[in-house]
């Protein structure tokens, strides 16, 4: 009879950040072993909270069902002599296999007969099997960061205190390090009892709620909303939903309880933000706002336990914002006494990286580079003005006070600092918007100057660490490289479509003034940012093969590879595409013999050849035409003239003649041809 499955993990608090991919590898875990060992079930459900991982399996099979093994022996004809009697072979084969002679079947593999046994092996019950499982389950669970505790082998995300494993009603003891599965759990730290003896898989979840847990994630999740939510109405507002603080909060509490609380009226004269990321990133409040956006002197948040003393809970978290909000009103006020220029200076006793100089120095880069960038976008003076004086005061607010106490507002700080500074509006908006992407999915910034900034500032970054050897290695990306380069390209993708070349070529010039080492430095760079921009397109639902034949060559523009992916996705939408794509693929094979591209029309001898070079000529007149103007379906479509004027040249010339000159010259045309074709994609890489 099937029966149902508790697996608990209990351990110290875990890292709430680490939570949800665990509850994804947990669950894909137990599918692939249940799986793999044929243990037949009605579905898996995957609990968590600070405490406790919980795998739970539906109606779990008492007994493994019983399966084939199939074992391939000697080559059939090693296994038999010419008089068809069993060799030694066999026989050494067939005793290892317990198996007889009538067992042995013949079976083709790679165009060879080969000798096969299928031995039929009885499942084994399920409480054996889960001794092997849940212990290989939890020893393949994977953070960030692992630990070990005392003298133990076992790494792990925090110290493993207690499993529990009931089948039914049966405990499944197994041996990890000093602890033995059993059948007791511990509900709430502060709320429950100590130890709870469970007897049956049935009153597990029924025992940890009267013990004051909410095992189920999703449950608790939606208490702390719909009661936070409650809360901010209550004061004639509404909250400020964030996904990403909710999941957290979700995962720091067992038992939750959300409570309003308040600060007060004159700290709502600080900018908003200084208010808010204490708030949010130091205490986990959720802030509160009127109907028309603005911030109220309000916020939510969550006791992780009941209702009991909920008042004095209440005063200490008001307590503890009130100290944070002091700190950042008296840095607010000291900071404005100087104008934001005047920290600027200061930069050059801050060290943005041992090889890459101060921050001050990364400023002068900055502005070089940004330079560069708006004479590609052909600004006008006024505007190139706003984005260098942007860029020169871009860095001067990491070395305020506010900023040095809550990092997370660099650059917003500096938008508020400048505008108080007498800046241009433009100029603050840009210093606000430096950092934006910072990651996938960001709003990119508001204005063309700040664009320009935060690509000059990610360049820079990019191009100094490449150019030190501080590329990334494997999972390890200490400077954000990756991050930054993914930013740059949705920068460029997105109205800052300047020459992607002459921008590296003069950031490196910065580092190195060798012209071979600045070219080697280059190449890795921009394959690394082609490696970034395949994962982009991938992602929009570009073929990956699309994506490599069209980033094997040139990407000067990088808004014109995404014109071309599109372009050539629905080219490749055709019956005949097949054909196509294999005569290409020939031009290429071929076009890899060529010593030069320089073709002389009157030595042709064949009329296939004649008439292939004529068709040439016209369609790369056409293909220059639309490419140069961005009508990559147009000149898919040219190029598709050349497929008929190619089977007939393939079909009625010898190519590699041994001519030497007639050679050279038709190997010129296929270069030729497969050059014109790489404006648009490298054809050999598509898979058909």
């Amino acid at each position: 009879m099937a029966r149902d499955l508790v697996f608990e993990i209990g351990t110290e608090e875990l890292p709430a950040n680490y939570i949800p991919d665990t509850v994804r590898q947990l669950r894909e875990k137990a599918e692939e072993k249940f799986s793999a060992y044929k243990l037949a079930h009605e579905g898996i459900e995957i609990y968590a909270t600070p405490r406790r991982l919980i795998l739970f399996v539906r109606v779990l099979v008492e007994k493994q069902e019983d399966y084939v093994v199939t074992t391939k022996g000697p080559a059939r004809k090693s296994a038999f002599d010419e008089n068809g009697d069993p060799t030694r072979a066999l026989k050494g084969f067939l005793k290892g296999q317990q198996a007889s002679l009538e067992d042995v079947e013949i079976r083709e593999l790679n165009g060879a007969e080969y000798v096969y046994v299928d031995k039929k092996v009885s499942g084994k019950p399920t409480d054996e099997l889960l001794k092997e499982i849940l212990p290989d389950i939890i020893k393949t669970l994977g953070f960030p960061k692992s630990m070990r505790w005392g003298d133990h082998d076992l790494r792990f995300a925090r110290p493993i205190r207690w499993l529990l494993v009931l089948y039914g009603d049966q405990t499944i003891p197994f041996h990890m390090e000093n602890i033995t599965a059993s059948n007791y759990t511990y509900g709430h730290r502060f709320l429950s009892g100590g130890r709870l003896t469970i007897t049956n898989a049935d009153e597990f979840f029924a025992a940890l709620k009267q013990a004051h847990v909410i095992y189920d994630q999703e449950e608790r999740r939606q208490i702390i909303l719909e009661g936070a939510k409650k809360l901010a109405e209550s004061v004639g507002g509404s909250l400020v939903y964030d996904e990403e603080l909710l999941s957290e909060v979700t995962y720091i509490v067992e038992y939750p309880t959300p409570l309003m609380g308040s600060f007060d009226e004159e700290f709502l004269a600080l900018p908003t933000e200084a208010v808010i990321t204490p708030m949010k990133e130091h205490q986990r409040y959720f802030p509160v706002v009127d109907g028309k956006g603005k911030l109220l002197p309000h916020f939510v948040t969550v006791r992780n336990g009941g209702s009991d003393y909920i008042d004095e809970v209440r005063k200490g978290n008001e307590r503890v914002l009130r100290a944070r909000l002091k700190d950042a009103d008296f840095f607010y006020r000291e900071d404005k006494k100087f104008p934001l220029e005047h920290y600027v200076d200061k930069l050059k006793n801050v060290l943005f990286q041992a090889e890459l100089g101060s921050l001050y120095d990364k400023t002068q880069r900055i502005i070089g580079i940004c330079d560069f960038i708006c004479g590609q976008l052909d600004l006008s003076k006024s505007e190139t003005d706003i984005v260098k004086r942007a860029a020169y005061l871009c860095k001067a607010d990491l070395v305020t006070q506010m900023v040095n106490e809550f990092d997370e507002l660099q650059g917003i700080m500096g938008m508020y600092y400048a505008s108080e500074s007498g800046e241009k509006p433009e100029v603050a908006c840009a210093i606000g918007g430096q950092y934006k992407p910072a990651f996938a999915g960001d709003e990119l910034p508001q204005t063309l100057a700040g664009r320009i900034l935060s690509a000059a500032d990610k360049i820079d970054t990019v191009a100094g660490c490449f150019s030190k050897g501080l590329e990334p290695t494997g999972s390890q990306d200490p400077y954000g490289l990756r991050r930054s380069v993914i930013g740059i390209i949705n920068l460029m993708c997105s109205g800052l479509d300047v020459d992607l070349n002459g921008i590296l070529d003069s950031s490196l010039s910065n580092f190195t003034d060798k012209a071979e080492e600045k070219e080697d430095v280059k190449l890795k760079l921009i394959n690394f940012i082609k490696q970034r921009y395949k994962g982009i397109l991938v992602d929009e639902g570009i073929r990956y093969d699309v994506a490599d034949a069209v980033l094997d060559g040139w990407i000067g523009h990088l808004p014109d590879i995404r014109k071309r992916t599109a372009s050539l996705m629905k080219w490749l939408d055709n019956d005949e595409i097949g054909m196509i794509l294999t005569t290409f693929k020939r031009v290429s094979n071929l076009a890899k013999f060529a010593e030069s591209d320089v073709i002389k029309p009157e030595i042709f001898t064949e009329d296939a050849e004649k008439a292939m070079f004529d068709c040439y000529v016209k369609v790369r007149d056409g293909v220059n035409a639309e490419v140069s103007t961005g009508n990559y379906d147009k000149a898919l479509a040219m190029i598709k003239e050349l497929y008929k004027p190619l089977n007939r040249f393939f079909d009625e010339v010898m190519v590699m003649s041994e001519d030497r000159d007639l050679k050279d010259n038709r190997l010129a045309l296929l270069q030729s041809i497969q050059d014109m074709m790489m404006h648009i994609a490298n054809f050999s890489l598509i898979s058909y």
